[in-house]
């Protein structure tokens, strides 16, 4: 059972609403990126920008309660029910709870705290 992961092209930087602001003039002012803001409905992200990160895009996700940022990474697999009983199987259960999702997707996290969103090709 192999369940081949793959890196996704998304990166989510989870921001406290206090320092939202100055990061999105950092990327946009200083780095001079293209970011766009763009419409979002989820009841822990408040604002979302997207930014073109050469063949990547950051989404800049804006939370009221986080007090420190954290990045966020996409793992892509062909059968998301092989993936999980995988994972799974070698100890690595699926948080779902921490961010609402589409069915065919799980959170994991690596053993430091990174989270990664699991989804099907």
């Amino acid at each position: 059972m192999n369940p081949n992961f793959e890196a996704g092209i998304n990166i989510a930087i989870k921001i406290p609403k206090s320092k939202y602001e100055k990061t999105i003039v950092f990327y946009r002012d200083i780095l001079k990126l293209a970011v766009e803001e763009k419409p979002i409905s989820n009841l822990t992200i408040s604002r979302t920008h997207q930014v073109n990160f050469g063949s990547n895009v950051i989404w800049l996700d804006c939370v009221d309660n986080y007090t420190h940022s954290e990045t966020w990474l996409q793992l892509i697999v062909p059968n998301i029910e092989i993936a999980t009983n995988y994972l799974e199987s070698n100890g690595v259960n699926t948080c779902d709870e921490i961010e609402e999702l589409p069915k065919n997707m799980h959170w994991i996290q690596d053993p430091s705290g990174t989270v990664f969103n699991l989804q099907e090709r």
